[in-house]
């Protein structure tokens, strides 16, 4: 499973519907020229030779890295002039080589933070592994590798290759760049060309109060939510599919009443939808086709004593937006109550943890095979034996291997750092350092920031259910790039209002949130709202932005008028807006209000449009073409949302750099299945000002390169992740580890078990019944509660058989 990726070696034209001459204009002709002249590069052409006794053209270095074997040269094949540049390799088992424009004062251009830069050669290569690779000097840390922007196709004539580059990032004042061939063969090139692109955009003007166009509004929709929705997943057509199961309520499941529902946000109307097991706290995931894989649920709720736990299904159903209906698939080997799943670039759902039949934990991997379209049986499945909790937020990376981010539910992290790498096909962990306060990241957010192909996972906030602390405000940042990746420490968390059941009051010193919710925006930012102090009570009102770019957050976002705590879900929709459904605290009720976010860029003026796709079906590593109403910035595919308890690993932002002429506009799609897993995704398109269109639904996949998914590499990977430390010994093969069925914080000596009294209070709370009941009461639990068997709070001095009567 590891990445090796071999390109294949044809890319799929992409641009059929236009004609095949017309495609190729697109390659041999010279594009007209959106940016502006001069071209700011130094001896563009290599026409001027060297210092003397060098064997490079002026300002021009051999670059490269990795086993293989290559040559330089500068020829007479030219495109203009008399002199072009020649590399090939002749072997290769890992690296590339590269003329790259030399890294100095007097060679490299200067450029502008907060600009874009279209680059451009001319080319002739036989081997399809050819990328546009860029550096940026940070005026702090130096040169360092930037991105990879393109895969120029074979081309036996001269062709013309150009892209643009994205919005240069703070503190880089130079750029150097240059074409790499990272395959056996050979690229000839000439007459680069690094142009800026023209002047600043005029400004918005805003189209709301000044209020909405700082911090973006929200409103709580007429229509109530049907269902006691856990999970929520945005189908490839726009729908919503909101899954409840028995929703947390032991009648439902007493009765067999398992619910779902799919919202239609074109009329906002919801749909409610047979369902035919309890999916509460089940796993799901989008497959290639956009069917949703539903894996595990509730075969069994504690005993009201507390002496039996929850119990984890072994049933999987896929759920098909086109029928809408569920269909059975084999069953998983075990059961997995609060599992992980995660996509892989083949289109295999692997997953982990969670609670087997008898509520002990699962130490099992699955593994759900897209070609057979089942769950392969365990032999089939490499095992390291480990039980990696519940929700393990299990991230793919852009190699193949998995990072486990540290955020999980309920209790403490896994055993040592509390977070690491797994390589599937090695069957090896490694932990990686610098995840604070590892067991506090109880329903804590982790997301892969934009774009994916900068590998950066941002974990913000948590707590713990068992020890019930208050919720901390730490964000931590690991970028998986670095050759012993660490975590480092980002900015606290804004703090907000939190209503601890006598009225808002403002946050202080170190009060975070946990049932945070984090969502990718088109704009590049992330949204964190919701959330909640304590376990499963004290709502907070705050949401800001995180910048990726700066590792700032914008605090004092107009915040979701409904708390948002325990089984609470937001997700970004289409449009742009954002979502946001559910709310189940400790004392048993559910809150049905639906409230939408429309983020301040909705509030800028008309919003650019998407006037065509070509093709919607896209192949790695094609270019397709798209046309635009007006000049955009960026462009990028999301992944749709499947979230549950504060998770979705498989969200993600993928970047498609642009060749632009006028309002048409070539995006290189990624050739790595990692990065963007097969599915369907949400295509936006953004202008200077962060305004995004409405999405266009694409397909990404396509046999070839799925085949190969476990063999390609991609022109920069030398130092991604390869330095980390001995991997932790595996454990003996084992059925299970027990798991305390407490396990949810909840201690089921009082009321049903719909009601989760804490086995912890708050620390600020006294240990006294009087405390305790004065507590229960401020957070609107029933006044007079059950108790069964005995009384470990001390809830019933008078011993009536009622907890504070």
């Amino acid at each position: 499973m590891r990445l090796k990726i071999r390109r294949r070696a044809g890319r799929r034209a992409a641009l059929l519907a236009v004609g095949a001459m017309t495609a190729g204009l697109l390659l041999t002709a010279p594009q007209q020229a959106t940016a502006g002249p001069p071209n700011l590069l130094t001896n563009p052409g290599f026409e001027s030779a060297g210092a003397p006794g060098s064997d490079m053209p002026s300002c021009w270095s051999k670059s490269g890295w990795g086993d293989n074997d290559f040559t330089f040269a500068t020829v007479a094949d030219a495109h203009t002039g008399t002199k072009a540049m020649k590399v090939s390799l002749t072997r290769r088992v890992d690296g590339d080589r590269k003329a790259l424009v030399t890294e100095s004062t007097a060679c490299a251009p200067t450029v502008t933070p907060g600009k874009q830069y279209d680059l451009s050669a001319w080319y002739k290569s036989n081997t399809p592994d050819v990328s546009v690779t860029v550096f940026r000097r940070d005026t702090t840390s130096g040169w360092q590798y930037w991105t990879d922007l393109q895969n120029p196709p074979v081309s036996a004539g001269w062709a013309r290759t150009e892209v643009r580059t994205p919005v240069v990032p703070p503190n880089t004042d130079k750029i150097a760049w240059g074409l790499s061939v990272y395959g056996v063969g050979t690229l000839t090139s000439d007459d680069y060309a690094l142009e800026e692109v023209g002047g600043a955009p005029p400004q918005p003007a805003c189209s709301g109060t000044a209020e909405e166009c700082a911090k973006g509004k929200w409103e709580v929709i007429p229509a109530k939510n049907p269902v006691r929705s856990m999970h929520a997943v945005v189908l490839k057509n726009g729908k919503v599919l909101l899954i409840a199961g028995s929703g947390n309520d032991i009648a439902q499941f007493n009765a067999g009443t398992f619910t779902s529902a799919v919202y239609d946000p074109a009329n906002g109307s919801f749909k409610t939808i047979p369902t035919p097991v309890d999916m509460f706290c089940s796993g799901h995931v989008q497959l290639s086709d956009g069917r949703v894989l539903v894996m595990s649920g509730n075969k069994g709720y504690p005993s009201a004593d507390g002496t039996v736990g929850y119990q984890g299904l072994k049933d999987s159903y896929v759920f098909d937006p086109a029928t809408e209906a569920y269909t059975k698939t084999n069953d998983m080997n075990g059961g997995h109550w609060y599992p992980s799943a995660t996509i892989l670039g083949n289109g295999d759902v692997i997953s982990f943890g969670g609670l087997k039949e008898d509520s002990t934990g699962n130490v099992t991997a699955e593994k759900f095979s897209a070609a057979q379209n089942k769950w392969l049986p365990m032999n089939e499945v490499n095992q390291t034996w480990s039980y990696w909790g519940l929700y393990p937020s299990m991230i793919l990376m852009q190699d193949g291997r998995l990072f486990y981010s540290g955020s999980h539910t309920f209790g403490n992290g896994t055993p040592g750092t509390g977070a690491s790498v797994y390589d599937y096909d090695a069957n090896t962990i490694t932990d990686v350092p610098g995840l604070r306060n590892k067991d506090q990241r109880d329903e804590s957010a982790s997301v892969l920031l934009p774009p994916a192909q900068d590998q950066r996972v941002l974990t913000i906030g948590g707590g713990n259910n068992e020890t019930n602390p208050a919720a901390n405000r730490i964000t931590d940042i690991i970028d998986l790039k670095q050759p012993s990746p660490a975590y480092t420490a980002g900015p606290d968390i804004p703090l907000g209002l939190v209503d601890q059941g006598a009225g808002k009051r403002p946050q202080t010193g170190a009060e975070g949130k946990m049932y945070v919710s984090a969502v990718l925006l088109p704009d590049g930012k992330v949204l964190e709202t919701g959330g909640a102090l304590h376990d499963r009570a004290d709502p907070v009102f705050e949401a800001s932005f995180f910048d990726p770019v700066t590792n700032t957050y914008q605090p004092g976002l107009a915040a979701d008028p409904i708390p948002r705590t325990y089984h609470s879900a937001s997700f970004l929709m289409p449009d742009g807006r954002v979502m946001s459904v559910g709310d189940n605290p400790g004392n048993g009720t559910y809150n049905h209000n639906v409230s939408i976010y429309t983020p301040p860029y909705l509030f800028k003026g008309p919003r650019p449009q998407i006037t065509s796709v070509i093709d919607t079906q896209w192949v790695y590593g094609d270019t397709q073409r798209i046309t635009v109403d007006r000049p955009v910035a960026k462009a990028e595919l999301i992944r749709p949302a499947a979230v549950t308890h504060s998770s979705d690993p498989n969200q993600r932002f993928v970047d498609l750099p642009m060749t632009v002429n006028g309002n048409t506009i070539d995006l290189n799609v990624t050739s790595n299945p990692n990065l963007a897993p097969p599915g369907w995704y949400m295509l936006f398109a953004v202008d200077a000002n962060g305004v995004p269109s409405v999405a266009k639904w694409v397909h990404v996949g396509g046999a070839p390169a799925l085949a190969k998914a476990g063999e390609q590499p991609s022109a920069h990977q030398h130092t991604f992740a390869d330095e980390l430390g001995a991997p932790k010994k595996n454990p003996a093969k084992r059925d299970s580890v027990p798991v305390a069925p407490s396990v949810a914080g909840c201690d089921r000596h009082y009321g049903s078990v719909n009601l989760c009294v804490p086995t912890r209070f708050p620390a600020e709370v006294k240990e006294t019944t009087k405390a305790r009941c004065e507590w229960l009461a401020a957070h609107q639990y029933p006044k007079r509660m059950k108790v069964n068997g005995s009384d470990p709070l001390r809830l019933d001095p008078d011993r009536d058989g009622y907890a504070c009567g």
